[in-house]
């Protein structure tokens, strides 16, 4: 995890949002390889292994001691690393892009259009590893991200008609763009559609 992304994250729980503590154990560089990070309001804490932020629910294991229960690997998706760039329409650098499930894997080819953008993947396949233009975290619940904070985000295919979706549009930025790899999304109130074609759905954020 870039350490950069702590002032991101939220906890899962359902109360109000504040800042996580980082406690980091073993980096390399500005990426966060073993640590914790831990909630102020509730207390819980989440472990940082191989580089992955686990916010699932732990039912065995020690600290330190476990890996990290990844999702299986998905299909790769059609779309090319261009046609989803002009799709976003991120603009300039900076930022975070979040890519949820097997859209995890566009992110080395979207990173090579667009330099300066940090990308985000949320329940990545488990043949994705972390890069230093990606984050990967892990989540049962909600998207452990703050709301309002993305400046693109892309679902994969296999999550297109699910809760994932309306979680996407909550991370986004107001005006920024929500791009699903289905034509037949389950579609969120605070999105505007604006294409729809050649397995793809794309809208706005209200």
């Amino acid at each position: 995890m870039h350490i950069e992304l702590t002032e991101m994250l939220r906890c899962p729980e359902d109360h109000r949002e504040e800042f996580l503590v980082l406690s980091t154990s073993e980096m390399n560089g500005r990426m966060v390889n073993l640590g914790v990070v831990g909630c102020p309001v509730c207390h819980r804490e989440f472990e940082i292994i191989d580089g992955i932020v686990d916010f699932t629910e732990v039912i065995t294991g020690e600290r330190q001691l476990r890996a990290v229960r990844r999702t299986p690997m998905q299909p790769t998706t059609p779309v090319d690393a261009q046609s989803l760039q002009a799709l976003l329409d991120l603009g300039g650098p900076g930022g975070f892009v979040v890519l949820i499930g097997s859209a995890a894997r566009h992110a080395d080819s979207l990173a090579s259009l667009m330099g300066g953008l940090h990308f985000i993947g949320i329940n990545a396949p488990a043949d994705i590893e972390e890069l230093p233009v990606m984050s990967l975290l892990q989540t049962d619940l909600v998207i452990p991200l703050r709301g309002a904070m993305a400046r693109g985000a892309v679902v994969g295919a296999e999550l297109a008609r699910t809760a994932w979706v309306g979680e996407a549009a909550r991370v986004l930025l107001h005006g920024r763009r929500l791009v699903v790899e289905s034509e037949q999304p389950t579609l969120p109130e605070s999105v505007r559609q604006l294409v729809v074609g050649q397995g793809l759905w794309v809208g706005e954020k209200k």
